[in-house]
């Protein structure tokens, strides 16, 4: 690594140096943290740009629970296995107790970790613009396969988390309104992903839109973004409007930042979308490194998190170190609460293989059609 910058750039990289949390022995071998350390100083070295600085107005992101979008009402069984209810909430290894290293991330100063961040995605939008396109007809269904986990503790209350289970999903891409949305094989069952109004009533169909986000309508997003940010933020709002959703309940920054997040994971993204997506991302307060984060199948890489002060957990997207590929995401407490000490897990996801196929319960892997797999 090359060490031509000075003055402020070099502080910048000396202070991101410093926030990364010391290795864990028991979780990585100090060859390896070391490994992906460089990496993301070396990201950071080739990219001269400064990002914006968050709006000093911003909101303190504040809630006791993660925002989710789910529909208007799912017709599923008690497990709760709706597409936009449930999504990916599973259990990483890492190693003897599970528990994530450390990081300093969300309480040291800030001052240069949102920079560190913005180069990050921005190296990682590059790489998402460039990668293969699909061509997706509306009898079409993309399929998801993950490793999954569900926290089965008291809302608020201890954190206890299943064995980890693999998922596979079959995601409808007609336009809409459906009432068949797919199809979800979980636990040796296959569980139809029905929306509607529940209690006996006539079901109503949904359209694509944020809660059904199909690929034609991910292609349709602005590609600018600032546009894209808005565009999401106007979806929010409404879903919440909707919703009767209490303003104490609401927090635009981090509603955005998961909204992302959530359509990172069960979706197959078209690149100009992924690429501006990850852009606006880089524009909401609050957006810091975690150096070494471990997806659900132990795989370790660079995390783009946020922390939810107010709940007391930090949310890290997992990119591959090497190719900046996304793996999946993770959750952990930031401070001591009733779900559980500092450090302990509460949730992450990874993704195993993408795909666009003909038919439900088919598989991109053994019929050939177009697959992606991480």
């Amino acid at each position: 690594m090359n060490d031509r910058t000075s003055g402020p750039d070099r502080a910048e990289r000396e202070e991101l140096a410093r926030l990364s949390p010391a290795p864990a022995e028991r979780d990585l071998p100090p060859g390896r943290h070391l490994h992906h350390k460089d990496t993301l100083m070396r990201l950071i070295d080739q990219d001269g740009t400064p990002a914006a600085a968050p709006s000093p107005d911003a909101p303190d992101g504040a809630r006791a629970a993660r925002s989710r979008f789910p529909r208007p009402a799912v017709l599923l069984p008690a497990a709760g296995l709706a597409l936009g209810g449930v999504l990916l909430t599973t259990l990483a290894v890492t190693g003897q107790d599970g528990a994530p290293a450390p990081s300093a991330a969300g309480t040291a100063s800030q001052a240069a970790a949102p920079r560190g961040a913005a180069v990050l995605l921005d190296r990682i939008a590059s790489v998402a613009e460039k990668s293969g396109g699909q061509t997706v007809t509306g009898d079409q269904f993309v399929y998801v396969k993950s490793l999954s986990s569900g926290n089965e503790g008291e809302f608020g209350g201890p954190v206890k988390l299943t064995e980890p289970d693999e998922r596979e999903v079959w995601i409808s891409q007609k336009a809409g309104p459906v009432i068949d949305e797919g199809l979800i094989h979980q636990d040796g069952s296959y569980i139809p992903i029905t929306v509607g109004v529940p209690d006996g009533e006539t079901p109503v169909g949904y359209p694509a839109g944020l809660n059904r986000p199909t690929y034609t309508w991910l292609a349709s997003l602005p590609t600018d973004p600032d546009a894209l940010l808005r565009r999401l933020t106007t979806e929010i709002t409404r879903d919440q409007d909707t919703r009767d959703t209490p303003a104490e309940d609401r927090d635009p920054d981090r509603d955005a930042f998961d909204a992302i997040g959530e359509l990172l994971r069960e979706t197959l993204m078209p690149p100009k979308t992924a690429a501006a997506l990850y852009k606006a991302a880089a524009k909401i307060p609050g957006v810091t490194l975690d150096s070494d984060a471990v997806d659900a199948a132990g795989r370790h890489g660079i995390g783009v998190a946020r922390d939810d002060t107010r709940a007391g957990w930090r949310t890290a997207w997992i990119f591959d170190a090497a190719t900046l590929e996304y793996l999946g995401e993770r959750g952990y407490l930031i401070r001591d609460t009733s779900m559980g000490k500092k450090g302990t897990l509460i949730n992450t996801s990874a993704v195993l293989e993408r795909g666009i196929v003909d038919a439900l319960r088919a598989r991109p892997s053994t019929t050939g059609e177009s697959s992606t797999t991480t």
